[in-house]
């Protein structure tokens, strides 16, 4: 019988903490980030596996370094292509035809190379999803501390102040149980169950064009080896102005997804494996070319964003509240940063040592970044459509008017060199999809569990969704740099993180360490101090550090268990305020009454570049 709260009274069949409701990158990643903090939970995913299709592939740097912290990033480089294998974006017409125009692409290029290395010890790569998940749910179940089971399906919740109770089927046998959770996760994906569940809606255009992914087996080695890539995007001469036919590497240059418009006047049958073999082979412009036929998975595109990300107890994470165009390949990094954002605060929430205001601060810390990942990857998709524009590709025209303007980009005419710039100016444009450097690595928590130290936001050096800027400043993820821990290098990144709470400062932190003690009597959370330069076991050996601390050698840089800054200090003078702070970055009940809660921030702290 329902309590007069709206919850179950009847015993549940299995009690945890936290219940994950799905097991796709997001659901992985918050059941490997438990696990990590010891968090016992379930997690339940409809299908009886893992993926089984490539889906998304590409993992940015943020990403690789959530995967450094939660300790799998090493399985996932040795199965991934690696970063100079993404080093271009190519247009063509087929694989075998002319090629139209190339750009360096992912900070492979020679002007962007040096950020990417200098930004972060973590590589990009190209690790398709149905090899990723199967390593992610490895190591959770090694972990030992939360439970998959595949095959089941979500079938409702109820939720009220001491708790959710979930129904779950499973698949197999029809049999349905209960689960009572402290607090559930819902990465089930687009059209979230969880998310109709709590009346929750996404906003923006859903469902607004088909396309049709087919995997497929070929070596076109001979094509793409001379210049790597992730993306080859064909414009064929006679198509539709737009309908671009797009090649994704999966396993260089063996395994692949041909990605292509859902045209129901396409002249061919989508679902037929030897039209959609034939419209391939058209593709790569070389019949000799063997093709075998993996998979064909119809889909629609979305650009979508909720403008909540949960209701009480209950959270939701990765597609369930943001849908965009595969453009960027935003949309599985963005997931897996949701989940590392919000298990933490579940962590200490779970154990008392934290109120559960501090849950609040998942919406308004990820939302912004999950609505700015969204609009730049539909404008990156808009942008794409400039390349057949700068050919002079219009509706109405034959294959022979559209061959004609492609050998006018040959041409020493006054016609050929306006089309040739206009080409350049196109392909330029595509920076924004392949080398978003900023957008990637430089979002910035505004408000949430953050103390601004009254200092104005930072201007950014240049384009702010190209360029990364480095910077400590309260809300902005701690910049890299390479320290030496005795003749072992490691990253800034590597001595914070992994649940914990670390403030950075410099020599003779006494002050420090006295504060840190004082801090974890308040609150319960220890902080743990690390001195970085002369006299500390971690050496700041190329001054790396001291560029970009942006305190004094004797300030503090206090950051929290995700790698972004919670608060920092200019000396140790303000060493005392470090009790206060953190009691409010929790939302601690000893918090000092009246001051300002995390989850909001003074306007002045809130304006500055669109960074996310």
């Amino acid at each position: 019988m329902p309590a007069a709260d709206g919850t179950s009274r009847t015993a549940p069949d299995v009690r945890v903490p936290v219940l994950v409701v799905g097991a796709g990158p997001a659901g992985l990643a918050a059941s490997l980030a438990l696990s990590r903090y010891g968090v016992r939970h379930l997690v339940v995913h409809r299908h009886p596996g893992t993926a089984h299709t490539p889906r998304a592939h590409l993992l940015n740097q943020r990403t690789g370094e959530i995967l450094r912290d939660l300790g799998v990033a090493d399985r996932v480089l040795a199965e991934a292509a690696p970063a100079d294998l993404l080093a271009n974006h190519v247009f063509m017409t087929t694989f075998a035809g002319a090629e139209i125009s190339r750009l360096d692409a992912y900070g492979n290029g020679p002007d962007r190379i040096g950020d990417y290395r200098a930004a972060s010890p973590a590589p990009m790569c190209n690790l398709p999803q149905h090899l990723m998940e199967p390593l992610m749910a490895a190591a959770v179940q090694e972990a030992g501390v939360g439970e998959l089971r595949f095959g089941q399906d979500f079938r409702g919740l109820e939720q009220g102040e001491d708790g959710v109770t979930a129904r779950v089927a499973d698949r197999d046998s029809g049999r349905e149980y209960t689960v009572r959770a402290d607090y559930v996760i819902g990465a089930d994906g687009a059209r979230s169950r969880v998310m109709e569940q709590l009346g929750l809606t996404v906003e923006g255009p859903s469902g607004f064009a088909g396309a049709v992914s087919t995997w497929f087996e070929a070596d076109l080695s001979r094509f793409s080896a001379h210049r790597p890539a992730i993306l080859y995007m064909g414009t064929r001469p006679g198509d539709r102005p737009g309908d671009m036919r797009v090649f994704i590497s999966v396993r260089p240059w063996n395994e692949w997804v041909f990605l292509c418009a859902d045209d129901p006047d396409g002249g061919f049958d989508k679902n037929d494996p030897e039209a959609m073999r034939a419209r391939i082979v058209e593709s790569i412009g070389d019949s000799s070319v063997p093709v075998t036929i993996k998979n064909i998975s119809p889909w629609a595109l979305s650009s979508t964003i909720a403008p909540r990300y949960g209701v009480g107890r209950v959270f939701c994470v990765g597609d369930a509240v943001h849908q965009s165009p595969p453009t960027n390949g935003l949309g599985l990094n963005t997931a897996l940063a949701d989940s590392f954002n919000l298990c933490w605060k579940l962590r200490l929430v779970l154990e008392g040592r934290a109120g559960p205001g501090l849950l609040e601060t998942y919406q308004s810390e990820r939302q912004p970044v999950g609505a700015q990942a969204v609009d730049r990857a539909f404008r990156s998709m808009l942008d794409l459509h400039g390349v057949a524009q700068a050919l002079g590709f219009a509706e109405g025209q034959d294959a022979d008017e559209q061959w004609r303007l492609l050998r006018e980009l040959e041409e020493d005419t006054k016609e050929g060199q306006a089309r040739r710039e206009a080409l350049a100016a196109a392909t330029g444009q595509i920076n924004y999809q392949v080398n978003a450097h900023g957008v990637e690595l430089g979002y910035r928590y505004r408000s949430g569990a953050v103390v601004p130290d009254g200092t104005p936001e930072p201007l950014p050096d240049g384009d702010p969704e190209l360029y990364y800027r480095a910077t400590t400043w309260p809300g902005a993820r701690l910049p890299h740099a390479w320290l030496e821990d005795g003749r072992r290098r490691c990253s800034t990144l590597d001595v914070t993180g992994h649940g914990r709470f670390v403030l950075l400062t410099g020599p003779g932190g006494g002050r420090w360490h006295e504060a840190a003690r004082a801090a974890a009597e308040l609150t319960g959370v220890p902080v743990t101090v690390r001195g970085i330069g002369p006299g500390e076991a971690l050496r700041d050996p190329y001054g790396q550090w001291e560029r970009v601390r942006e305190v004094a050698a004797d300030g503090g840089v206090l950051v929290r268990p995700d790698g972004h800054v919670g608060w920092r200090a200019a000396t140790a003078d303000a060493a005392d305020q470090l009790p206060a702070v953190m009691a409010r970055l929790l939302c601690h009940p000893s918090a000092t009454p009246g001051a300002e809660e995390p989850g909001t921030a003074p306007a002045a702290d809130a304006a500055g570049p669109a960074a996310g």
